[in-house]
């Protein structure tokens, strides 16, 4: 899909980036997605990778562009430990829709990590302590959804 069919939301701040009509320091591009660092970084290195067309959720990409986006995750990991960028570990975490997401369009933040930088998940009082049947009855839901049921 050349870049004039792709899907565009003149709102969105990072379909703007992709477009080139805002400001960015771009690490990576292809016709798929582009990769630039974070504004706001956890940690210096702190890239995203957001598919060039735009969508809201994963779902909502072709599966290649969905798996490229991985691929090119992988390939940014190695290089952020190349780069000589403090970095003992590599976190991934996708942004899929609210809640919580600044931007609605779906990226993939990839995020040096070292021992005490300060960056945690924050888990609810309940983690840990659901039984095997709860389990079990979300996984059913899922092959459901599936349709493997």
């Amino acid at each position: 899909m050349s870049a004039a069919q792709r899907p565009f939301d003149p709102a969105c701040i990072f379909c703007r980036i992709v477009a080139g009509d805002a400001p960015a320091s771009v690490v990576y591009l292809d016709e798929a997605v582009t990769a630039f660092m974070d504004i706001q970084p956890i940690n210096p290195g702190h890239l995203l990778i957001v598919p060039n067309a735009h969508a809201t959720y994963l779902a909502e990409l072709d599966e290649g562009v969905g798996w490229h986006m991985f691929g090119v995750a992988q390939r940014l990991a190695a290089a952020v430990r190349r780069s000589g960028l403090r970095c003992e570990g590599i976190n991934l975490f996708l942004a899929d829709g609210p809640p919580e997401q600044v931007v609605l369009h779906v990226h993939l933040h990839v995020i040096p990590r070292y021992t005490g930088d300060g960056f945690d998940f924050v888990f609810p009082e309940h983690y840990g302590q659901k039984p095997p049947e709860d389990l079990e009855a979300a996984a059913a839901s899922i092959r459901r959804a599936l349709g493997q049921a």
